[in-house]
């Protein structure tokens, strides 16, 4: 039995409109399945819950972005899942490597697929599919969290540029699989899969199979060459610049006077303790 997670509200109401589009397809090809769609997400995960209960072996098909993602894979334990993308970023699709503007291909590709297992990262308790990260990403999400104009991924530009002009570098202390140093920061991102925000491929060397987490530190940059160089992250390039750093491991403890967040959602202050889930989740594509 397949199960549709959706977020109907997701992608300035995408979400409505693809889940619409798989319905009908699924309802033409006679395929059993049941909807678990409302504007609350709290509701749909406690529904899902119950349906989980009474068909443990379903397989979840999340339609939404990366917060869906997210909830979802916070609340199963060994269901296999498809996506559809229906958010405004939809990173995690990006990782997977699914075509983000057509349903119908996706739906296909997870009915003939067999399941495979990815990582997770894990943050404290809570599990990530994508990046987590700490520095002036965090604090632009702050901000664009309390703006109620404009939508989507404009709202994170205009917060940018708010707070931009007065952000200061953190100091911050990383241990990655006991090796402990000392550093100046602009940003830190852990990473799992290669991109956040839209197609930011800050890690773009990440591997959702390869048991590792990939960490990107920005060392400090006046604010001009920071702008600059901000363009060259949505194709990868930015890691050439000399004050990126790309490092390795499977455990990250950082402790900063700072906040952190993971998936687009707010983890909370700091300190964090980052780990890889190897093979954790079930996913068809």
């Amino acid at each position: 039995m397949l199960i549709l997670f959706a977020n109907p509200s997701s992608g300035r109401g995408k979400g409505a409109k693809v889940l619409s589009i798989i319905e009908t397809y699924l309802n033409r090809n006679h395929v059993e399945y049941l909807s678990i769609s409302t504007n609350t997400l709290k509701q749909s995960l406690i529904s899902l819950t119950q349906t989980l209960i009474e068909n443990p072996e379903a397989k979840i098909i999340i339609i939404g972005g990366d917060g869906m993602v997210h909830a979802a894979i916070n609340n199963i334990k060994d269901n296999a899942i498809g996506l559809i993308p229906a958010g405004t970023g939809n990173d995690f699709a990006r990782a997977l490597g699914l075509p983000l503007d057509d349903p119908i291909r996706n739906i296909k590709n997870i009915n003939a697929a067999s399941a495979e297992y990815i990582d997770l990262g894990k943050v404290g308790q809570e599990y990530f599919a994508a990046i987590c990260s700490t520095g002036f990403d965090s604090i632009v999400n702050e901000r664009a969290n309390k703006l109620k104009w404009p939508r989507g991924k404009m709202k994170y530009n205009i917060a940018m540029l708010l707070e931009l002009p007065r952000f200061k570098p953190r100091s911050y202390e990383i241990v990655i699989d006991g090796k402990r140093l000392q550093t100046q920061a602009m940003l830190i991102a852990i990473a799992n899969g290669l991109s956040y925000g839209g197609g930011m491929k800050v890690c773009p060397a990440a591997d959702l199979q390869d048991g590792l987490l990939d960490v990107m530190i920005l060392a400090p940059v006046p604010k001009l060459e920071f702008i600059r160089i901000f363009p060259s992250v949505f194709k990868g390039l930015h890691i050439t610049h000399p004050a990126v750093s790309i490092l390795q491991g499977r455990s990250i403890q950082i402790n900063a006077n700072a906040v952190a967040y993971a998936d687009g959602e707010r983890i909370g202050e700091l300190p964090l303790d980052v780990s890889i889930s190897h093979n954790r989740l079930k996913v068809l594509r």
